[in-house]
């Protein structure tokens, strides 16, 4: 009975080696704990059934009270058997993925054992698969309380050992020869099942509690990173933010540079290799591009793979990340490393827990964005209450009016209410028919002609199928306003202004058109991009409309500006049919097409 102890360490020795190796690999760390997917179960049936395998072929041949040397094992004498480690790969199967893998595993081993003969060949077949069952039920009734921790496995790896061992006695023939064998392998199987199970699990509990101890170390160092980096992602991608958002990670991480794009060029870059991989200019390298055009991560262990056109590039090694908003990449995230090795698979699971982050940081603030211009939207709508001489005049055109032409009078005081009624509706919702649109309009153009009567005059062309889709409000009436205001500022007649609404592929062109003095060059470039100074109104109209005609239809829909000094503007809108053009009809949203 001694003498098997050196041959069964050595098998249960394999089995260790097995799981330390195993322990390493993130398939065999995704599967433990997944029982309740099939594929992780099939999975730990195939790798448990294959130990169960491996240990009947590695097992020592017992026979006359001779215990033979270690040999692979085809066969086994008719009045032979053989100790092994069978019941240890089977117990931790079943106690990891439970009855279903258990059984799984217990009839691949005991069948296995089965064909190999020996007088117990039965007995043990039996005795695997009622191993497999009771270790699965056993695991999955402890999963309820707890983890299987390596103090629960032993003493049910030792019992299910000692089970069949009984079994042996109770259904192996001759019963003497049955008995024989239990006496020389017995105790020795049990103690080293037992002491096997109690290393494999061990192994398996410090890797996972070293795994999670490195994510837990993740997940703080990624919270950090983005609590710093927060207040510069609400500024949204440019050069200023980016390069603090780039120097925090620098500093927190292991890489040796890091950088961040827009969808064109280098926003910032600090760190190695910052001679040639300039900020504001295009993309340095064929691997960002390559991020950008499919939105995957891409990385790369070699130079060459960096794509880099710089001979003398330090940068050997690199992660580069999409940044997404609404699901379109909007940049990127690259992290670079001098050396290879630097790129460790924590650093990468952080690069990916950090674009995830700042992918969520960047929808946020866009959302934070959109709140502040729908508020703004609310200010505009309530504009003749923030500036009161539109009301004053409005208010004194009519009172001479009273006296003058009362019936006109009573038209401009029905258009004055109907101005404000359509300002404070809007302001309640993002889209609104171009029919209401156009009422707003009128109103206001009613009541700015009553006081101007020559200066200038209206002509609508306006596709009658068109008036029922929706678009955001203030969306035409600013640009009617400021033609007012702008075009025609030192004119006292003859001021013309077209309002054209058309169908062209599949989308709403809106053109507002004046005859006024035009727009400069300078001053044209910055229109519509950032609020504007402005000597009448807040000269944020165009910006305002631009920004939520971008958030409202994810850039599907555009806003142009056409001048020359002297001979007039043209403001083109245009809004995508097939996405966003519809129209509420009783209980259902309609597409209105053309």
């Amino acid at each position: 009975m001694v003498h098997l102890l050196p041959s069964l360490i050595e098998k249960v020795g394999i089995i260790v080696i097995a799981a330390f190796l195993l322990s390493y690999m993130k398939p065999f760390r995704q599967m433990i704990g997944h029982e309740h997917q099939m594929s992780k179960k099939i999975m730990l049936i195939a790798l448990f059934g294959a130990f169960g395998i491996i240990s009947n072929y590695t097992g020592v041949e017992i026979g006359n009270h001779v215990i033979p040397e270690s040999v692979w094992h085809t066969e086994i004498a008719p009045d032979n058997a053989i100790a092994n480690t069978r019941i240890m790969g089977v117990a931790i199967g079943g106690l990891l993925g439970g009855p279903f893998v258990g059984l799984g595993v217990g009839l691949i081993a005991g069948l296995h054992r089965y064909s190999l003969g020996g007088f117990t060949a039965g007995a043990c077949a039996i005795a695997a698969i009622l191993a497999g069952v009771l270790s699965g039920f056993l695991g999955k009734r402890r999963r309820k309380y707890g983890m299987i921790t390596p103090w629960f496995a032993l003493p049910i790896c030792m019992a299910l050992e000692a089970i069949q061992m009984v079994i042996i006695l109770l259904t192996a023939k001759p019963f003497e020869r049955a008995w024989e064998l239990v006496e020389v392998i017995g105790l020795p199987m049990i103690i080293i099942n037992g002491f096997g199970t109690l290393l494999f699990m061990l192994i398996i509990q410090s890797t996972m509690r070293d795994e999670a101890r490195t994510r837990a170390v993740q997940t703080n160092l990624a919270f950090l990173i983005a609590d710093q980096t927060l207040p510069y992602f609400r500024q949204g991608l440019n050069q200023t933010s980016c390069k603090k958002i780039a120097q925090i990670i620098l500093g927190l991480t292991e890489a040796d540079a890091v950088a961040i794009t827009n969808e064109h060029s280098v926003l910032a870059h600090v760190g190695g290799a910052s001679d040639h991989h300039v900020p504001k200019e295009g993309i340095a390298t064929g691997l960002t591009k390559k991020a950008l055009e499919q939105g995957k991560i891409i990385v790369a262990k070699t130079k060459k793979d960096i794509y880099c056109f710089h001979d003398q590039c330090p940068l050997q090694a690199a992660v580069v990340l999409p940044l997404q908003v609404q699901q379109k990449t909007v940049g990127t995230l690259k992290m670079y490393f001098k050396h290879p090795d630097k790129l460790s698979q924590v650093e990468q699971e952080l690069a990916e827990g950090l674009a995830k982050l700042f992918s969520t940081q960047l929808e946020l603030a866009e959302a934070e964005m959109q709140t502040k211009l729908l508020k703004d939207a609310e200010i505009k709508a309530l504009q003749a209450q923030v500036h009161p001489h539109f009301l004053f005049n409005a208010i004194n055109t009519i009172s001479v009016l009273c006296r003058t032409d009362v019936e006109k009078a009573r038209n401009l005081l029905l258009e004055l209410s109907a101005f404000f009624r359509s300002n404070l509706q809007g302001a309640r919702q993002i889209l609104i028919p171009l029919e209401k649109e156009l009422e707003h309009v009128n109103a206001y153009l009613s009541l700015e002609q009553a006081r101007f009567p020559n200066k200038y005059h209206i002509v609508y062309r306006i596709e009658p199928s068109l008036k029922e889709v929706l678009l955001p409000p203030f969306t035409l009436q600013p640009l009617v306003e400021n033609a007012i205001h702008h075009a025609f500022l030192h004119v006292k007649s003859n001021g013309e202004i077209i309002i054209h609404v058309y169908f062209k592929n599949e989308m709403m062109c809106i053109v507002v058109e004046d005859n006024g003095k035009g727009i400069s060059s300078e001053k044209l470039d910055e229109l519509g991009k950032h609020a504007v100074k402005s000597n009448k109104g807040t000269g944020t109209a165009l910006y305002n409309i631009s920004e939520r005609l971008e958030g409202i239809y994810n850039g599907h829909a555009s806003l142009s500006i056409e001048s020359e000094t002297g001979h007039g503007t043209q403001v083109k809108i245009s809004i995508p049919l097939n996405e966003k053009g519809v129209y509420v009809n009783d209980d259902e949203s309609i597409y209105r097409r053309r």
